[in-house]
Parts: structure tokens; C-alpha cells; sequence
């Protein structure tokens, strides 16, 4: 398993997985239509516009974090990381990617 506080680029089946195993929490840091829209089961939402890493679950479960492209998300690591939050990394290539490999998302 990875560690909570790796900081990786996760492609999106190696990020289903984890979620899936419920060896992590995915969190959305797209804006809340985007996410209202369409959105990645169990994910949690955190938009960008108003992050707070101090915010997001902090029960040792590892976090990933995730957004439209990964552009978005890699800003949110790095906040998590300032911060001293912890978490494992975020989709590269966000919900784009996923939905490219065939994974599930809901409106």
C-alpha cells in the first residue's frame, strides 16, 4: 500500500483500486457545479476556490485528491503539503482520465 503522505501522480486504476479496497479517500477539488454535474463515486468535495487542508478527513485514511485534468489537484497537494496534511497523491489527468479508462462516475 502507499503511504499517506507520498505525494504521488496516480494514474486511474491504480486510484480506483485504493478507493475501491477502502484503503483511501478520494476528495473532488473541482467547484460545486462541476461536481453536481458529474462526479466520481464516494468522492468528496473540496473545491479549490476555498481549500483548507486542515478540512479534509483526518482519520488515517490516505487521501486522493482529484479534479477535472490534475492541474487543479497537483495545486491542492501542494497546499497539503505546505500545510503538513497528509496525503498519497492525486489522479494524473483527473476526471478526464478516469472516465478514459472506462471507470464509473455518477450525475
Amino acid at each position: 500500500m502507499i503511504a499517506r503522505d507520498t505525494y504521488l501522480d496516480l494514474d486511474p486504476v491504480t486510484a480506483h483500486g485504493m478507493i475501491r479496497d477502502g484503503h483511501a479517500v478520494l476528495i473532488d477539488v473541482r467547484e460545486l457545479g462541476e461536481y453536481a454535474a458529474e462526479h466520481i463515486p464516494g468522492a468528496l468535495l473540496h473545491p479549490l476556490s476555498g481549500f483548507d487542508p486542515r478540512a479534509l478527513p483526518q482519520d488515517g485514511a490516505a487521501l486522493i485528491l482529484q479534479c477535472g485534468s490534475g492541474k487543479r489537484s497537483a495545486t491542492a497537494m501542494a497546499k497539503c503539503r505546505a500545510a503538513g496534511v497528509a496525503c498519497c497523491g492525486h489522479i494524473q489527468g483527473g476526471i478526464m482520465a478516469w472516465k478514459a479508462a472506462g471507470l464509473p462516475t455518477e450525475h
